[in-house]
């Protein structure tokens, strides 16, 4: 019996990790994992919404379109407030004026959504109440001269009025300490330590270490860590497997071509590699070799 159970805890130990794992993947990023918490998804609605101080969370209603098992339409966080306001709410570091055709798609689904759920005649003649929607982009980037708003007229048809117009309201944080301020100064602490540990677990863990210390999420973190080191080092383990894949694509496409060359038979195996970064002098000897073998 000693001996069965010393062999099981190594596949149970396994089964551990993969649950972990798979879990975690690149779209259940601390920012979702943060605003899943009602708890700070209250202060975010605080944060946009200060002069309300009514509502509260049994009025937030979490529509976020995840799509865990297909490559479909997914956003970062949707939200609605009873059935007043639809929030719709994205995140960003890098600078993108396509964020706006992004928003304009999930608004749309999530209407969509909401009207099934509502068993809404969309065909009849009485009118359907339609939640007032409010766009909004986190911006973790440095702002430099970018502005409050971006809108659709302006940035895609050159200001023209058109059918469609959609505003989102770009927010950088800075204003006191609230959570999309504490949200964006994790960020750059983030990126701070990972320019000085790389993508490594210090890197993570510096970075949770400083923002507990400077009270940035300090009570998320701290009750948290665990989690947060768990769902950091995934994201990292998810871009480490997405460059290995496209250098393996990369590879076999140098592959394809060098094997033409070599049919033509007019260069050597050290000048063909010279025409590829992917390919070395003993890969093209290996693929020759190949060759000769398949004529």
């Amino acid at each position: 019996m000693q001996g069965e159970t010393l062999q099981e805890e190594p596949k149970e130990k396994t089964a551990e990790k993969k649950e972990a794992f798979a879990k975690y993947t690149a779209k259940d990023s601390v920012f979702s994992t943060l605003f899943r918490d009602k708890k700070y998804l209250m202060q975010l609605y605080r944060a946009l919404h200060p002069e309300d101080t009514e509502t509260t969370e049994d009025a937030l209603t979490d529509i976020t379109i995840r799509n865990v098992l297909t490559n479909g339409i997914y956003n970062d966080l949707a939200f609605r407030v009873g059935d007043k306001i639809m929030f719709l709410v994205g995140h960003q570091s890098s600078w993108t004026m396509n964020i706006i055709i992004r928003v304009l798609m999930y608004l749309v689904q999530t209407y969509h959504d909401y009207f099934e759920e509502q068993d809404a005649d969309l065909y009849g003649s009485k009118k359907v109440h339609v939640p007032v929607p409010e766009l909004y982009m986190i911006f973790t980037g440095e702002r430099a001269d970018r502005p409050e708003t971006i809108s659709l007229s302006k940035e895609f048809f050159n200001g023209k009025e058109c059918a469609i117009e959609v505003k989102v309201k770009v927010l950088y944080g800075g204003k006191g300490n609230d959570i999309i301020s504490q949200y964006v100064n994790f960020t750059k602490v983030y990126n701070e330590q990972v320019k000085q540990y790389g993508r490594s677990r210090e890197a993570v863990t510096e970075t949770i270490r400083i923002c507990k210390d400077s009270d940035v999420l300090r009570e998320f973190l701290a009750g948290r860590e665990k989690e947060v080191i768990s769902i950091m080092m995934a994201l990292f383990d998810e871009e480490k497997i997405m460059r290995t894949h496209v250098a393996s694509e990369k590879k076999e496409t140098a592959r394809k071509a060098a094997e033409k060359m070599l049919r033509l038979g007019k260069l050597s195996a050290e000048e063909i590699a010279g025409c590829f970064t992917e390919l070395s002098v003993e890969d093209i000897q290996e693929i020759e070799k190949g060759l000769f073998q398949t004529i």
